[in-house]
């Protein structure tokens, strides 16, 4: 089992930035990718960023955040990142984070364990 906590989330003007972290506990280890997926009121659930296993690992980010968000991990901490920069009012949500043994996904099916989620507000 793994657990995850969400942190950091709140509200911003649009150009802000936030920096959101998730700290796992469990069964964690170099083994476990993470991603970071996020949904909007009347939205479904939407892949944001993944990263694999190893610190410095590949990353993968959805085409709406490229270049303004950046995942990062620290597995001394147990503990990913996520950087989030020139926010917009769309990227108002709540964002959960998400573990599972083995590659990133961008689907969110194929992730075993969430946390509770962080609510982010973007105001225009």
């Amino acid at each position: 089992q793994v657990q995850l906590v969400e942190s950091g989330g709140g509200l911003v003007q649009a150009g802000g930035s936030l920096r959101l972290s998730c700290t796992a506990s469990g069964r964690t280890g170099s083994s476990v990718a993470m991603g970071w997926f996020r949904q909007a009121p009347g939205k479904e659930r939407e892949f944001v960023t993944a990263i694999g296993s190893w610190s410095g690992g590949d990353t993968y980010y959805a085409d709406s955040v490229k270049g303004r968000f950046t995942i990062s991990r620290d597995n001394a901490k147990n503990t990913v990142f996520l950087q989030m920069n020139s926010l917009k009012p769309e990227d108002t949500a709540v964002y959960y984070c998400a573990a599972r043994i083995g590659v990133p996904a961008r689907t969110g099916v194929l992730y075993d364990y969430w946390g509770q989620g962080t609510q982010v507000t973007v105001s225009s």
